[in-house]
């Protein structure tokens, strides 16, 4: 690292120099251009050498970064047992019988009922981010080695290693995987801080794209808090333009100071190859997974047992948060954490411990990243006002059987009665005010209280609502019951009463 510390001590002095010599245009100061042909031809040609060296220093340092990240980075090989159903059933398909053909053969092996195992091979790309004693650990992605039989690790010099799979997530498509070697020369590579990375940062991808190990290309950042909906709503991508393709899944993003900024995991492409659009998973949030897999051999998502969406502007005007940013509870579940600590539906959680919320895929990171046991205190719009902050205290994921639909308060989403709605459902009274019911969950609190999509809520246990932030309101007032007034056709019907 000292190396690329003195490239950069060369190139400020070069940018400096450059600086100091084109103050003035070589052709501004016309008593000067009488001069001889040779003259100008010697001011370019001093221009030309300044400029090379800024060039040469840049080359420098890129030299200084591939020299200190390579023999940190893996080739990661792996074989994979995968199983498919014999269209003949077990039996002996004709091939076979005229020919005949060896259960072992290829690696494949015929079992009694009726499939078949074979092994796939493949490799891909990783990083050593930790050493405990004779144990190193690298990252990669869990597409290239989760599901791995066997794993072989190969370093820069052409030294081979077998390889344990530690763990695996593949929410987070994240994998480490261990190997033991008693040479302590072996590098760790330094992990950045991956919230510094900014558009047009210059960065560079490392890996084995296409079998062509210890590759390296250079780009800079496209694009940062990448979280579209065909990608994984737990990670804000940071997209860059250096060339990455198939092999490099799990190589690292580097930045000229030589650290880890990113995991880099897919590329965008019609033809399979790179097109300048690859994505890597933001170091920052795959710190705490590496502790994780070694500690438990897995990773523990924090939970607070709340449904969250997006919602667009109308919605937000009628929520009274017109102008802010945040994410919406839509439902929250009557066993969990969040219920138990007072986060009620239609609140729009605005921060979290102190940081301010943008979207839902963020929330949910950062949710996701909290150990349970720890306190969580989040900022909530209630009925169109801020009110005191309320502390959960973070719990494991629960299971699937423990976040059941018959537990998801209150079962339904509403949405705002607008003209649009009103002409959908029939009501030409304008005199009817309330809200919408939609999404209604089957076997919840809503199905049992006979809701159904398009009913029109006017009133909660009572009182009147003509909007969201008053439905919700009323909703989070409630106490232990609710009901329902429902219109319907030109009347009003009461529900029955739902105890929670």
């Amino acid at each position: 690292m000292k190396k690329i510390s003195r490239t950069f001590s060369i190139i400020a002095a070069a940018a400096l120099l450059s600086t100091a010599c084109f103050a003035d245009h070589p052709k501004s100061k016309t008593s000067e251009s009488s001069g001889s042909t040779q003259n100008s031809r010697s001011v370019s040609t001093q221009s030309a050498a300044q400029a090379l060296t800024i060039v040469e220093a840049l080359q420098t340092t890129f030299r200084s970064v591939s020299e200190t990240l390579l023999p940190s980075v893996v080739e990661v090989d792996v074989t994979e047992t995968k199983t498919y159903k014999d269209p003949f059933g077990g039996m002996t398909n004709p091939f076979e019988f005229f020919f005949g053909r060896p259960d072992s053969e290829d690696g494949e092996k015929k079992k009694d009922d009726g499939t078949r195992e074979y092994e796939s091979k493949g490799l891909g790309s990783g990083v050593i981010v930790r050493k405990s004693g004779n144990t190193f650990y690298v990252l990669t992605n869990n597409h290239v080695a989760g599901s791995a039989t066997k794993i072989s690790v190969k370093l820069n010099d052409g030294r081979e290693f077998e390889g344990k799979l530690v763990g695996a997530d593949a929410r987070i498509d994240i994998a480490l995987v261990s190997f033991e070697s008693k040479d302590d020369s072996i590098p760790v590579a330094k992990l950045g801080d991956s919230n510094d990375v900014m558009p047009g940062d210059i960065c560079m991808a490392f890996g084995a794209p296409l079998g062509y190990s210890q590759s390296v290309t250079q780009g800079i950042v496209s694009a940062t808090g990448r979280s579209e909906s065909h990608m994984s709503a737990i990670s804000d991508y940071i997209q860059t333009d250096a060339a990455i393709n198939q092999g490099n899944s799990g190589g690292p993003l580097v930045n000229i100071y030589g650290e880890v900024i990113g995991i880099n995991t897919w590329i965008a492409s019609s033809s399979g190859g790179s097109v300048g659009l690859g994505f890597a998973i933001p170091i920052n949030n795959v710190k705490n997974a590496i502790d994780s897999f070694i500690k438990n051999g897995k990773i523990i998502y924090g939970w607070v047992g709340v449904s969250l969406l997006d919602v667009n502007k109308e919605f937000k005007e009628e929520l009274g948060v017109a102008d802010m940013d945040g994410a919406f509870a839509g439902e929250v579940f009557t066993n969990s954490p969040a219920f138990k600590g007072g986060i009620k539906p239609g609140d729009f959680i605005v921060e979290l411990n102190g940081k301010k919320v943008k979207n839902v895929n963020q929330l949910v990171r950062d949710v996701g990243s909290l150990e349970a046991g720890t306190i969580a205190n989040f900022g909530v719009i209630r009925g169109g006002k801020r009110i005191s902050d309320i502390s959960v205290t973070v719990e494991e994921r629960a299971k699937e059987t423990e976040i059941s639909n018959s537990k998801m308060w209150p079962g339904f989403l509403a949405m705002p009665l607008t003209d649009a709605a009103r002409e959908q459902l029939k009501i030409d009274d304008k005199r009817v005010q309330g809200i919408v019911v939609s999404n209604v969950e089957e076997k919840s609190p809503a199905a049992s209280l006979r809701l159904q999509n398009g009913d029109v809520i006017t009133a909660v246990n009572g009182t009147k609502v003509k909007n969201l932030a008053e439905f919700y309101n009323e909703l989070a007032n409630a106490q232990r019951s609710v009901n329902f007034d429902i219109y319907s056709n030109g009347g009003t019907i009461t529900t029955g009463t739902y105890k929670f």
